[in-house]
């Protein structure tokens, strides 16, 4: 699918993964609507308009949406880059794993992913069939962790399980709309996530990959999804971006 002259969707789109998307697809000729929280402040880039939105939150993303769609542009992308990843064992020495804490990982991550799925379908399907009936695409943002799942992220790695078993389903619901939808499952990636640990640490994350030794990039995440967009071919599929990683138990 041709990326210039459309209009796209990323969520989490003032930081990391979603921020470099941003920039790929208004590179490539996109109107870009950021998604974020309204807290959040994103880089100056042309072509990418930033819209304070929860993704936990129907009618705020209903609101953002209706603004992307309203637009010269025909809405036919959404990027779901919104998520957090906070730790905690189910037994410690603090105690059982704060419910709350749980419910909160898999609102955002999983629920917030389903809430943008589906409102930014709802608009997508609404725009002028291309070619064999394509109307647009919807890429999701799982992890690795959602297969191997470490010590620590039973909420995080269950989540982003969740969004793997979206994918497929979803594809299959709106394929009647002509609507792909293909998943990417990150390693790990050096995002504001990682900003604050030690060089020594990251290192250490860096020797565990077999190839390349390092930590991916934010930009590569964008070039994939570009890639995703561009084969039309491509759906229901989940993707590792991971230099070949299976992580340990810790």
């Amino acid at each position: 699918m041709q990326i210039d002259g459309i209009a796209a969707i990323v969520t989490g789109g003032a930081s990391g993964l979603g921020a470099a998307t941003a920039a790929a697809l208004a590179g490539r000729g996109a109107t870009v609507y950021a998604l974020d929280l309204p807290s959040a402040t994103g880089p100056e880039v042309d072509g990418v308009t930033y819209i304070g939105a929860d993704v936990t939150d129907p009618a705020s993303v209903e609101a953002a949406v209706a603004q992307a769609a309203s637009g010269p542009a025909p809405l036919r992308v959404a990027v779901n880059c919104a998520g957090i990843g906070p730790s905690a064992r189910i037994l410690s020495k603090k105690g059982p794993h704060d419910l709350g804490l749980f419910s909160k990982v898999v609102q955002v991550n999983l629920v917030g992913t389903f809430n943008v799925l589906t409102t930014a379908a709802a608009a997508i399907a609404q725009t002028d069939e291309l070619d064999h009936g394509a109307r647009g695409v919807i890429i999701n943002t799982a992890s690795i962790a959602a297969f191997d799942g470490q010590i620590g992220q039973a909420a995080y790695a269950a989540s982003k399980g969740g969004v793997v078993g979206l994918t497929l389903p979803a594809a299959r619901d709106l394929s009647t709309s002509g609507i792909r939808v293909v998943t990417i499952a990150p390693g790990i990636i050096d995002t504001p996530m990682l900003a604050t640990v030690s060089e020594e640490f990251r290192a250490a994350l860096a020797s565990g990959i077999p190839f390349p030794k390092r930590l991916g990039l934010p930009q590569e995440y964008a070039k994939l999804a570009l890639s995703v967009i561009d084969q039309d071919y491509l759906n229901g599929e989940v993707i590792r971006l991971d230099g070949a990683l299976r992580m340990a138990p810790r």
